[in-house]
């Protein structure tokens, strides 16, 4: 018996036309919460794939579809971009996720800068803060139980904080402050 991965690779994709993408998009929404770059990408993905296969296929005409479903799916309220950005900075805070991880990630997802300025603002963000969790769910720094080990692991945890995109003065301050401290968070 074949697996069905290597079955379904010499068969021609479905054909691409208006309401397929439209479908497309609605079982990706109904899947994953989306900002409408995102969704672009995806359905861009879907028509490349069905232009490959099909050399005839006129995928600029296929891209005016894609703008057209994204405009109807805005005005319906199914892609709010600001809506995802809220929704994504939320879960990345409770993570204790840095900013710039944070606008990095949203960025990447085709959220402008501002906007993710804006909700970080209005979520109360609060570096040290974020940094105290980090460091908590990582159980580094003043997190550690033995002050020896503490000191000895300085440098490694100077670096992992660091790597997770908070500035070196928070860094310094979280490692100079004691579990005792701290356990309160």
């Amino acid at each position: 018996m074949k697996d069905s991965s290597i079955q379904n690779r010499g068969k021609m994709p479905r054909k691409i036309t208006k309401s397929r993408l439209k479908n497309i998009g609605l079982y990706y929404l109904k899947r994953f919460e989306s900002s409408t770059e995102n969704l672009r990408q995806v359905l861009k993905r879907r028509v490349s794939d069905y232009a490959r296969a099909d050399p005839s296929f006129d995928k600029t005409e296929a891209l005016g579809w894609i703008e057209e479903v994204l405009a109807d799916f805005q005005h319906w309220g199914y892609l709010d971009d600001a809506r995802y950005a809220e929704l994504k900075t939320r879960d990345y805070l409770a993570a204790g996720k840095p900013a710039r991880y944070i606008e990095l990630k949203l960025r990447q997802k085709g959220i402008n800068a501002d906007l993710t300025q804006q909700i970080l603002e209005n979520q109360g963000y609060d570096v040290k803060e974020m940094a105290l969790k980090f460091a908590k769910k990582k159980k580094i720094g003043p997190f550690r139980f033995d002050e020896e080990i503490r000191r000895a692991n300085r440098q490694k945890d100077m670096a992992t904080l660091i790597r997770a995109g908070f500035d070196y003065d928070v860094v310094s301050e979280i490692l100079q402050s004691s579990a005792d401290d701290d356990n309160d968070f």
